[in-house]
């Protein structure tokens, strides 16, 4: 499979155009929405997410907002780059982003992997880049392998599944057993199905054909997250902090969670993190909510996101 997003041939159609901008080592695929007379808002998906699964919400939010939707290197048409997937990279493609596209100052909303990179923006980003973050079911802590605090990725029935991904799609899809991979699910003692996960098992869905599969095993082997510890992101954040916390249940038994991003705990202590940098932190809890609320309830997201901003001014 090529790194060339171009070359790969997946790719449909969506109601936003899309642009490309070159950052030098990668191609960065985006869409855009909204006035640039409005706040710049940035979004960056999950993990296994390209940019269109904002597209839900992007219009009710493109009232308020000029909106950027981006695609993180290795997912949807931006470019795919074996064994240089990390927090840090993603955030500096996002710093260079900031940069050459969007020019002034804006607020990052991140979804899963995403929110975990806006957190890494609010630290890490040039000053006067980012305004606030939101960080949307990030999985602070529990994405690490070996964290600060609380159960990390192979405490979590996402690991299991990262690890299973991997193996039978292989990194740039290299292996693409995807039969392999639905019998693999199936079988497992979880009682998760590969029904339960894609709406069609015969077939991989589209937001997985855009996906390198050496994501997963750069979570599942902790080096994604190696040179960007948590805990230590968290007490440089220079912006106020919103999270959002979603559906989540912890087997008291084994320590395993899932689903959820994070723990209760675990969403305590960034708030006391990001507090101790002297910073606004605030904590919405939406424990009926979809891992992906801009996806699966663009109303409520968008009403989160843009009452959000408005308490910034």
């Amino acid at each position: 499979m090529t790194d060339n997003p171009a070359d790969r041939d997946i790719f449909v159609p969506h109601d936003f155009p899309e642009t490309q901008v070159d950052l030098g080592e990668i191609t960065m695929n985006y869409a855009e929405a909204g006035s640039p007379d409005r706040p710049a808002l940035v979004l960056v998906p999950e993990q296994t997410g390209s940019w269109w699964s904002y597209e839900p919400s992007m219009a009710a939010l493109a009232e308020h907002f000029h909106v950027f939707a981006v695609d993180l290197r290795g997912q949807g048409r931006s470019t795919w780059t074996p064994n240089r997937y990390s927090i840090d990279n993603f955030g500096n493609d996002i710093v260079k982003f900031l940069d050459l596209v969007v020019g002034r100052p804006a607020v990052v909303s991140g979804c899963s992997s995403g929110g975990v990179t806006a957190a890494w923006l609010s630290a890490y980003a040039k000053p006067g880049q980012v305004r606030g973050v939101i960080l949307e079911d990030a999985p602070l802590f529990t994405s690490e392998l070996t964290p600060a605090f609380g159960p990390g990725v192979r405490q979590h029935e996402v690991g299991v599944m990262f690890q299973t991904w991997n193996k039978f799609l292989g990194d740039q899809w290299s292996v693409g057993d995807w039969d392999g991979l639905v019998r693999s699910i199936d079988a497992s003692p979880s009682g998760i199905t590969a029904s339960m996960l894609f709406p069609d098992p015969s077939q991989a869905p589209q937001n997985i054909k855009e996906y390198d599969p050496e994501w997963a095993r750069a979570f599942y082997s902790g080096t994604a997250s190696l040179t960007c510890p948590h805990d230590l992101m968290l007490t440089q954040v220079k912006t106020p902090v919103l999270l959002t916390h979603h559906m989540r249940a912890l087997n008291e038994e084994t320590g395993i969670l899932g689903p959820g991003a994070l723990t209760d705990a675990q969403a305590r202590r960034v708030g006391q993190l990001v507090t101790s940098a002297g910073q606004r932190f605030d904590y919405q809890d939406h424990p009926t909510a979809m891992h992906m609320m801009h996806q699966f309830d663009p109303e409520t997201f968008s009403g989160v996101v843009i009452d959000w901003v408005a308490s910034l001014d």
